[in-house]
């Protein structure tokens, strides 16, 4: 098990000018073995492709938090809603032309449920 201060990266899957965003901030990553800590997803993405970075982000031990367009979430709910792991954390991000819905926030929805709301 990696310890946390071994998760120094941010990973992001979203659209294009929200990990366009967050790479100009600097949070991009490749690293020696060329594997990137985002993904672009437009409309021609399949969903086996985001899930498949959603399970490589959320079992890699460099990253801390993953961050993820909340209409990109939608697309794989199932998944979002079953991972419990505290590291790394997921955060659900609105993007440009989706704002965010709290009613579809796994999160938010999991403080409500131990608040009993």
């Amino acid at each position: 098990m990696a310890s946390t201060q071994d998760r120094n990266l941010l990973a992001v899957i979203g659209d294009e000018d929200s990990v366009t965003g967050l790479l100009l901030a600097g949070v991009g990553n490749i690293g020696q073995d060329q594997k990137k800590n985002f993904l672009v997803v437009d409309s021609k993405t399949q969903i086996p492709v985001i899930e498949a970075a959603f399970e490589d982000f959320t079992t890699r031990k460099d990253i801390a938090i993953l961050l993820i367009n909340q209409h990109v979430a939608e697309k794989i709910r199932p998944m979002v809603d079953k991972y419990q792991a505290a590291f790394p954390a997921l955060l659900e991000i609105p993007s440009k032309d989706h704002p965010y819905d709290p009613s579809k926030d796994s999160i938010l929805k999991r403080v409500q449920k131990l608040f009993g709301e």
